[in-house]
């Protein structure tokens, strides 16, 4: 939750006046994560305290792949109502590391809301080449944005971690103002 690129995007985010609610789960198991993240998803739903007509969810890592997950899981109950506009990913880890043969695209087979992922050109659990063949077959509208030569941690040598920082608010940000405008027409 305190990874700073999330930090940096969520403050990105309240800038512009997209509330931002981040949550963390102890622990690895991305069964609980994503009860953890679904959990949450239904109170922002029935919450009168919010009134809330949709949200899009985001995660780093395991928090994206339990974030889609949850929209999986959620897309398949009959009240399916398009609460959740849309999915962002940040280092989506699709597969171990040096186990490209192993994808954990199960879950992105079957969303149909709108996808952005972000990702490093060298992210040892997401080779380009494999995303993008994932991002093929999926029904969803889907966009990849590549920060060139970053790993899963979004690392560049020669760039700071504010410069990259920036490069993934802009992304994120323009991503999120066009899809929320493409709902409002």
């Amino acid at each position: 939750m305190n990874f700073p690129h999330l930090v940096s995007l969520a403050a990105c985010l309240a800038s512009h006046g997209v509330l931002c609610l981040r949550f963390t789960c102890k622990g690895l198991n991305i069964a609980y994560r994503t009860k953890a993240f679904k959990t949450v998803v239904e109170y922002l739903k029935l919450s009168h305290d919010y009134k809330l007509s949709g949200v899009f969810l985001a995660g780093r890592s395991m928090g994206s792949r339990a974030a889609a997950s949850v929209i999986r899981q959620l897309s398949q109950d009959d009240d399916d109502d398009d609460f959740i506009q849309g999915l962002i990913c940040l280092s989506y880890p699709l597969h171990r590391p040096k186990l490209q043969s192993k994808l954990r695209d199960e879950d992105l087979l079957f969303i149909r809301c709108p996808v952005l992922f972000v990702s490093g050109s060298a992210d040892e659990m997401c080779e380009k080449q494999l995303l993008e063949g994932v991002a093929s077959k999926m029904k969803a509208p889907k966009k990849i944005h590549w920060i060139d030569k970053a790993n899963h941690g979004m690392a560049v040598k020669g760039r700071t971690t504010d410069d990259i920082m920036e490069e993934i608010n802009a992304q994120v940000f323009s991503w999120l103002r066009e899809n929320i405008e493409l709902e409002h027409k």
